[in-house]
């Protein structure tokens, strides 16, 4: 959530920021502003709203220059408005900033018993105050900025400008993402690499408590004491090309289409006719997985989802105990851990606060140690647990998560199968699933081959305004998954259940208004799912199948049953999650929604 651009070259930064914000537009926002540093001072455009608002405002009265900051923002502390959009102003001071300052209330009295004065109502306004008056005062920007920091309790990464310098802007970052950017002439700072890729491809990721100083002849990285440090420049591998929508209508489609290819990648080289591979997990993983008596899986949304097909999975062929918990709560309470587990964290980004939290709680707490399940190699949640395993899922720019979550799938099933190779399972078996799991990126081709049926279906879905979910065993975490998906980008209320607990509550939701949507793969649990929607069809219940091709649904509607290939229990999970994230898709494109950045929501979500 929010994104963070700034520049200082030796050219005019305004296309540089705006065209930074506009690849950030992913994470989610309410308003975008920028703030340039102009021979005549500091000029400022801001606007609720899209990017594309705020360019229009700036390209009708342009002020360009060499140094300058813009942020796109996703309300916490105030309204969306453009009185609280970034940057904010005090004095010498201009301000960008992502996270939330938990001890703002306070830092505000203070400031205005001072005789400060605020214009907005977010909390970034008193870090503008903080180093306005440590500018005031006679130092430098950079320990301007270090004394102010020092003062702020929270989350935060930030972009600070001084009005009277215009060769530096000073970034620094805790809790919150910062990456740098190394240019020949132009230095730059951001949110992510997808930010700066349009102008470099050499970035620093700044570490926990960083400050950086960027110039246009060079840079400088200090640690939050104020002592200079050297950080490792990465040379990244991402292009304008993996930020383009291509020939798709939107990000999420193509995302969706991804997926075969993504978790082809996720594969490759780690996945033998045997299983996993020998240390895919990293320098001492294998030796570490012996080890392991139990396991504590923490995420949140869509990997937590992930954690819970993969508890099945793990309990059913490892026979090692696991629980699978929303990083958000494990954080406030006493969690038992039993000796020998091992704490799995899943995140997309690596940078969810709540899940970093949870992860950096675990050194005190007595784990055997950490995995970290992550798409982002340089992700503070990558960098921090002791072994780690990358999804390889690539750019993922709608906010509803696609691909991140069949390559975590995908990511989960080869720890599943190496746990099992631990505690002895029989090769024959191990055999078999491994290769079964090798032609999961072909049945999800397959799957996609359903796409027009399921814009067909989907049209019956748009005027409804509930839906029920159901599944069993591991489609129990799929039918959630659909439900969150349908939700996020079309605005339908929708809930997911075990099949089996429908009548003990759920039941009384179901008439002729309410679509249910069922996962039915042709395995044990068919016949207790039968059972289950032939309470839903007593009711009159309008009942919708996605099955395996094989499955026996004698006396279904042909019309509301989609078909496919779903392979075995290894593969399944991923295969039926693929239509309904096309059926979410076409029901939010044919009620015009905004399919890539639902309201309220964001991609990263970087505060608690």
């Amino acid at each position: 959530m929010c994104g963070i651009v700034a520049a200082v070259a030796q050219r005019d930064v305004a296309p540089i920021l705006i065209a930074g914000l506009k690849a950030l537009e992913y994470r989610g926002y309410d308003s975008a502003g920028m703030a340039v540093l102009t021979p005549q001072g500091v000029r400022r455009v801001r606007a609720k709203g899209k990017v594309r608002e705020m360019e229009q405002r700036y390209l009708a009265d342009p002020f360009p220059g060499s140094t300058g900051i813009a942020h796109t923002r996703w309300a916490t502390h105030g309204v969306p408005s453009e009185s609280n959009a970034h940057p904010h102003l005090s004095g010498r001071a201009t301000v960008v900033h992502n996270g939330i300052i938990e001890n703002h209330a306070e830092l505000r009295s203070e400031l205005q018993a001072q005789g400060r004065v605020f214009e907005s109502e977010t909390d970034t306004e008193v870090i503008a105050h903080l180093v306005d008056i440590e500018l005031a005062r006679g130092i430098g920007l950079r320990a301007a900025v270090l004394r102010a920091v020092a003062r702020l309790q929270g989350a935060y990464a930030i972009a600070v400008m001084d009005a009277h310098d215009p060769e530096r802007i000073i970034g620094a970052r805790l809790g919150s993402p910062l990456v740098l950017g190394v240019g020949i002439g132009e230095h730059f700072l951001g949110s992510d690499m997808q930010a700066l890729v349009q102008v470099t491809r050499r970035v620093i990721y700044l570490e926990e408590g960083d400050l950086a100083e960027i110039r246009q002849d060079g840079y400088a990285v200090f640690d939050r004491g104020g002592v200079d440090v050297q950080r490792a420049v990465h040379e990244s591998d991402l292009s304008t090309d993996a930020i383009d929508k291509g020939e798709f209508r939107h990000f999420m489609l193509k995302e969706i289409y991804e997926q075969p290819r993504a978790v082809a990648d996720t594969l490759e080289g780690r996945l033998g006719a045997h299983g996993p591979l020998p240390n895919i997990f990293g320098p001492g993983g294998d030796a570490l997985l012996t080890r392991v008596a139990g396991l504590h899986i923490v995420a949140c949304g869509t990997s937590y989802h992930a954690g819970l097909v993969a508890r099945i999975w793990i309990e059913a062929l490892a026979h090692i105990p696991v629980s699978v918990e929303v990083a958000s709560e494990y954080r406030y309470r006493d969690v038992v851990v039993p000796p020998g587990t091992l704490f799995v964290a899943i995140s997309q980004s690596g940078e969810t606060a709540d899940t970093l939290s949870a992860l950096r709680e675990t050194r005190a707490r007595g784990y055997l140690g950490t995995l970290a399940l992550c798409n982002v190699p340089e992700s503070s949640l990558v960098r921090e647990a002791d072994l780690k395993l990358m999804t390889r899922a690539g750019p993922e720019i709608g906010v509803a998560s696609t691909k991140a979550f069949t390559t975590q799938l995908a990511a989960l099933a080869l720890l599943t199968l190496a746990l099992a190779r631990t505690r002895g399972q029989p090769t024959a078996r191990l055999d078999a699933l491994a290769a079964e799991l090798a032609h999961l990126p072909r049945m999800l081709e397959q799957a996609l081959a359903i796409d027009a049926e399921i814009e067909a279906l989907a049209a019956r879905i748009v005027p409804r305004q509930h839906a029920l979910f159901l599944g069993r065993g591991t489609q129990q975490a799929v039918a959630m998954e659909g439900a969150l998906k349908l939700k996020e980008i079309s605005y339908i209320h929708a809930e997911a259940y075990p099949a089996g607990e429908l009548k003990h509550g759920p039941l009384a939701l179901v008439d002729s208004d309410m679509p249910v949507i069922a996962v039915a793969p042709n395995n044990a649990l068919l016949d207790k799912l039968k059972s289950n929607l032939q309470e839903v069809r007593a009711r009159g219940g309008e009942l919708y199948l996605i099955a395996d091709r094989d499955s026996a649904l004698d006396g279904e509607d042909p019309a509301r049953v989609l078909r496919l290939d779903v392979g075995g229990e290894m593969i399944a999970p991923a295969v039926l999650t693929v239509p309904l994230q096309l059926l979410a898709y076409h029901v939010a494109v044919l009620r015009g929604t905004d399919v890539d950045q639902p309201r309220n929501l964001a991609k990263s979500v970087t505060v608690e």
